[in-house]
């Protein structure tokens, strides 16, 4: 398993690494990508000030600057991603390893907290991770929750689910509640279908994730969101993470909670 930050992104950059990142560089943070003509990219900003439980920024990029200092000196976004979406007018057009040849001098890159980064906490608590456990993605669903719209994007949370039992679900609401920056506090347990969720055994990103008969389904905003967002607003362009395929960043996740 690649441990440190600096050999993950090694490993992504060089295509050695092209799928999920969760339990890669154990302690790092991690993050969502979207990245928007410099047009849109003002509304953009407003809608994840509007909505920080899903939309927790880590960094915005200068226009048609591929580098994210703040984040690791060595960070390309154009390289260090496993697998990025390419969206025209809300249409998922492709999911390539590499955008250098797509990259523009009117590119803007936002970077949002993921919910992996609050995994290590709760596994340090220890709460167990069944995605994590199986080797799988963690499951993710568009939800009846809509988001408070800037401009032209408006649409729907998505959500991340991790099933415990009821115990281990309050110790997590306490655990996640310390880092508000990649996502904080469930939004929603127990009841899926309370949130909009027909089908909890049919995800709609991720990996499908069983939930026993003594658990309780918790949901976590999800960093996803903004692709649902993309679905709706329909901006000529647009590149994202594919779900699950994280950019590694020099971060640590013990410097993001709160006391």
């Amino acid at each position: 398993m690649l441990r440190s930050a600096i050999a993950a992104r090694a490993a992504i950059r060089s295509g050695q690494w092209q799928g999920h990142t969760s339990g890669l560089a154990a302690g790092h943070v991690q993050g969502n990508l979207v990245i928007l003509p410099s047009a849109a990219a003002h509304d953009f900003l407003r809608f994840c000030q509007r909505n920080p439980k899903p939309c927790p920024l880590l960094a915005v990029s200068e226009p048609g600057v591929p580098q994210l200092p703040t984040l690791g000196a060595d960070i390309d976004i154009r390289t260090d991603v496993p697998r990025y979406r390419v969206w025209r007018h809300g249409e998922l057009v492709d999911e390539p390893t590499d955008i250098t040849g797509l990259w523009r001098d009117d590119l803007v890159s936002f970077v949002i907290g993921c919910s992996f980064s609050f995994e290590q906490a709760l596994l340090e608590a220890g709460l167990p991770l069944r995605h994590v456990e199986s080797g799988g993605n963690v499951a993710m669903f568009k939800t009846s929750i809509q988001c408070e719209p800037a401009g032209p994007f408006r649409g729907p949370m998505v959500v991340s689910m991790r099933p415990f039992k009821p115990a281990d679900a309050i110790r997590a609401v306490q655990v996640t509640s310390r880092f508000p920056d990649v996502h904080g506090a469930p939004v929603h347990i127990g009841r899926p279908e309370l949130i909009g969720i027909r089908d909890i055994t049919a995800p709609d990103y991720g990996d499908p994730i069983h939930v026993a008969d003594d658990e309780l389904p918790v949901f976590w905003a999800c960093g996803v969101t903004p692709q649902a967002v993309v679905q709706a607003a329909r901006p000529e362009f647009c590149i994202t993470h594919a779900p699950g395929a994280m950019l590694i960043t020099d971060l640590l996740n013990n410097q993001l909670a709160s006391l």
